[in-house]
């Protein structure tokens, strides 16, 4: 890589790095060596965007830190200008739920919400995961050939959450066009006005879709999510209106994109890293524990979600003023040799390391058996159906998402197999 932080001998620590010295095509494409020089050389270091400034925290125990300091609020509603610029006015109805706020509220819906979403519903799920994982592998196998990303990584969690929240399948392709334009931010040429129009025109759509599920839900229940939030109780308070929908939309995009930008990317690491992909082929029984250093060693959530200092304080020795913005930068702490040996290195066997993919605190993420679930039934039954998979492009070729997109993913990924007829014919 060629673009780089500053070196501490060139600015103090709460100097701003311009958001271009790091941001670049080459740091999407490969984030990781930028990572290792701040950590090493400015671990705290505040980063200028075109839309907001942001203190970037990289190191492992720096991130735990902060995760866990309730000083860093989630409740960007008392950040008043700053929430505006981060966000923009349309996104506040989509941001009532639980990931924008503080305990006690926040305890509140997350308990609500938790009531719906059990480990004994997302076990039930196994066999329907199981059957869409067949069906689209099915669809794939003949051809010899795939765009992963559209054909499969992007169809299955939609598949999953779509049943778990009770949309129904026709709409489906409703919601990707949606989730699409947001996920892709700073692809097709518009520029960052253009993208924030057509983020808030994508989030009107999506808001506008899940009141009307909300309110058919509520006059026809059914076995869904969606039906057993609106009958979730806690005492005698109700998610309200607002916290529905809202919270449908945060399920959507914490139940599927994140899942679906993290396939392509455990796709990629094992194809680029044959002797790992030889030691899943001669052992299956390694997947849970290779699903688990995929996460760390690529996963698709690069940072976390925007903080906000409530009071100054200081992190790693820096000072943070209060009214700052604070990104915990996940995929850096999971590459902290404070970590674990050799972060740099794919290795399935590792065994047991506890990587911050799914964040920490009481922010944790509450999809976490879900996303493992689909992951490890997806892997297993790639590798048993399509054994010699392979890029169908160099690997320095890959598109990945852009430096605007909140997640870390490819906007393609031609794959290559040999061809197999699917069992029973043609689905």
């Amino acid at each position: 890589m060629t673009q780089t932080a500053p070196s501490a001998s060139a600015a103090p620590p709460d100097d701003v790095v311009p958001g271009q010295e790091i941001f670049t095509p080459e740091f999407r494409a490969d984030p990781y060596p930028v990572y290792a020089r701040l950590r090493a050389e400015r671990p705290v270091v505040k980063v200028r965007t075109p839309r907001f400034d942001s203190f970037l925290v990289t190191r492992y125990d720096d991130a735990r830190q902060a995760l866990s300091d309730p000083r860093l609020s989630k409740d960007l509603y008392r950040a008043g200008d700053t929430y505006l610029a981060v966000f923009g006015e349309k996104a506040r109805q989509i941001n009532t739920n639980m990931l924008n706020s503080d305990p006690p509220e926040h305890s509140r819906l997350r308990r609500l919400v938790t009531q719906a979403f059990t480990p004994r519903r997302i076990e039930a799920m196994r066999p329907r995961v199981e059957e869409i994982v067949e069906g689209l592998l099915d669809r794939m196998a003949p051809h010899g050939r795939t765009e992963f990303v559209d054909e499969f990584a992007l169809r299955l969690p939609l598949a999953v959450i779509g049943d778990l929240l009770g949309i129904p399948e026709a709409d489906h392709e409703e919601i990707l066009a949606g989730t699409q334009v947001i996920r892709t931010v700073g692809t097709g040429g518009r520029s960052p006005q253009e993208d924030r129009a057509a983020i808030g025109q994508a989030q009107e759509r999506l808001h506008a879709y899940f009141t009307g599920l909300v309110a058919a839900k509520r006059q026809e229940p059914g076995e869904d999510l969606v039906s057993a939030l609106i009958a979730a109780r806690d005492g005698d308070g109700r998610l309200s209106e607002a916290e529905l929908v809202s919270t449908c939309f945060l399920l959507l995009f914490a139940g599927y994109q994140t899942t679906s930008d993290f396939l392509g990317n455990a796709v990629v690491a094992l194809l680029t890293h044959p002797e790992e992909m030889a030691k899943l082929l001669a052992d299956p029984d390694l997947l849970p524990d290779a699903v688990e250093e995929l996460l760390r060693f690529d996963g698709s959530v690069p940072v976390s979600s925007f903080r906000f200092a409530t009071e100054d304080l200081e992190i790693g020795g820096v000072p943070i003023p209060a009214g700052s913005i604070v990104t915990i930068v996940l995929s850096s702490a999971n590459h902290d040799p404070a970590l674990t040996q050799d972060p740099d290195a794919l290795d399935l066997t590792r065994g047991d390391t506890p990587h911050m993919s799914f964040g920490h605190g009481v922010h944790y993420c509450l999809g976490t058996a879900l996303a493992r679930l689909e992951a490890t039934t997806a892997l297993r039954r790639i590798l048993v159906r399509l054994p010699d998979l392979r890029l169908d492009v160099p690997v320095e070729d890959l598109q990945w998402l852009p430096a605007a997109s909140a997640f870390r993913g490819l906007l393609e990924l031609p794959l290559r197999f040999t061809p197999t007829p699917t069992e029973g014919g043609p689905r």
